[in-house]
């Protein structure tokens, strides 16, 4: 869980574990985190799985990391909300993020068959707001090419949305809710791509650009971890916690 931190007598932040014991050393650990990952995609998650196979562990790392979607609040995913303050942009981040607060309740609910198709009704009402969303944000997107790369993305995100629709028909004949997990953890990257394009493609005229790589390889973000990692570095970290 993550809560507000006061430094001072005033509250400066949300918090995770380990910053609301030492709010430096955590904030210096996050910051190493995302740099490192920055340079070396899939150290995060390494780190993370060597922790795991260190205090001898099961855990479904799919699962896990879809379950903390859901408790990233917004000062940490500041990379994947759009600070310009027009209210398409503004639509853009709400449904983008509620999108990815749905798919997280998946491992909560697929094991009861009533809840879950009602959370399926949802995300396909949040998927098509959200590409409804881009839509209005792309006449924002000056020139041709910027135009092109988020329309490329829009195109990605639809082709993962069509197969996460698919893995739920597979999940409902043979039972296996680690691929749905799987499926809708990378429409979540899916959709923070869509948030990075977006970011970088309007802010061109700022001179912010962002590396994005189309055919990067898919790797949890250090904002999906942090919260995970943050447990294990205290000593405290139950498989229960997940």
């Amino acid at each position: 869980m993550v809560i507000p931190v006061r430094q001072k007598g005033r509250k400066i932040r949300n918090s995770s574990p380990v910053e609301r014991e030492n709010v430096t050393s955590g904030q210096t650990l996050r910051a190493a985190l995302s740099k490192v990952e920055a340079a070396h995609p899939g150290f995060t998650y390494e780190l993370v799985m060597g922790l795991v196979r260190k205090a001898d562990l099961t855990v479904n790392m799919n699962e896990s990391i879809l379950r903390l979607q859901g408790s990233v609040n917004e000062s940490e995913s500041g990379d994947y909300r759009v600070t310009r303050t027009e209210d398409a942009f503004q639509e853009l981040n709400k449904k983008s993020a509620n999108l990815k607060r749905i798919l997280s309740r998946i491992p909560d609910e697929i094991t009861d068959r009533k809840t879950f198709l009602e959370t399926i009704k949802e995300i396909a009402s949040a998927i098509k707001k959200l590409l409804d969303a881009v839509s209005e944000v792309s006449q924002y997107i000056p020139g041709t090419q910027g135009k092109q790369s988020l329309e490329h993305r829009k195109r990605d995100f639809v082709k993962h949305s069509k197969k996460f629709s698919n893995t739920l028909k597979e999940y409902f004949k043979e039972g296996q809710a680690n691929a749905v997990f799987v499926s809708a953890t990378y429409l979540i990257h899916q959709t923070n791509l869509i948030m990075l394009t977006v970011k970088d493609k309007s802010l061109l005229e700022q001179h912010a650009h962002l590396p994005i790589d189309s055919k990067m390889e898919w790797f949890p973000s250090p904002l999906l971890l942090y919260p995970l990692f943050s447990r294990s570095t205290t000593g405290r970290w139950k498989g229960n916690d997940l």
